[in-house]
């Protein structure tokens, strides 16, 4: 999926339709812009109570934290 947009002189720009249908693209959902070498990927920011429990299972054996980093 590729799509252009605009940006205004006000530098806004409005997402454009075949994006816009994605259901992560809600009215009041926030996004990321994340630098990269030749440009910017925008990606939706996930809301809080969609990543509780998210680690729920995980394999805390041989955990390292801070501490033991080199």
């Amino acid at each position: 999926m590729s799509a252009t947009a605009t940006v205004s002189s006000r530098f806004q720009i409005s997402i454009p339709n075949e994006i816009r249908d994605h259901p992560a693209f809600q009215p009041g959902a926030k996004v990321a812009f994340i630098a990269k070498p030749n440009g910017f990927l925008i990606v939706p920011v996930p809301k809080r109570e969609e990543l509780v429990g998210i680690a729920r299972g995980a394999n805390i054996e041989n955990y390292r934290d801070r501490n033991d980093r080199f």
